[in-house]
């Protein structure tokens, strides 16, 4: 089943058709097939995780999850640093620092009072390079 499924979704995510959004539960279940005889299929994986970037209303935690431990399966290969950077940023900075998601637009960035070093800056003057500027004054 993998192998007929291949070909076809090779010839999906061709061009501009990558990206179009009508797609994605197809790929979705691919993820799924791949899983279950393992197989593997970098592109139709990455074009799953940049079509979640582009559309994160319809991000699956589980279908990512699969995505990741597929490209896991790969070491040494470089596909799971490929696979973790289209993952969006949002969700790196609120686990980060521990914002919370109020809803799909708006995140609350809590107090970072506690972050915030303040510098105490102290200038040493030499009074022998300012004396003529201040005799100048007077």
């Amino acid at each position: 089943m993998v192998e007929a499924m291949r070909q076809s979704i090779a010839d999906m995510i061709k061009g501009i058709e990558r990206y179009n959004p009508v797609h994605l539960p197809t790929l979705e279940q691919y993820v799924d097939v791949q899983t279950r005889e393992n197989a593997y299929d970098l592109e139709a994986n990455l074009t799953v995780l940049k079509l979640y970037q582009l559309n994160p209303q319809s991000f699956k935690n589980d279908v990512t999850a699969q995505i990741l431990l597929k490209a896991l399966t790969n070491l040494p290969h470089t596909d799971f640093v490929l696979c973790k950077c289209l993952l969006s940023e949002k969700i790196h900075w609120v686990k980060k620092y521990g914002w919370q998601e109020q809803s799909k637009n708006v995140i609350f960035i809590a107090n970072q009072d506690e972050n915030i070093k303040t510098k105490n800056i102290t200038e040493k003057i030499d009074f022998e390079n300012v004396a003529g500027l201040m005799a100048a004054c007077l």
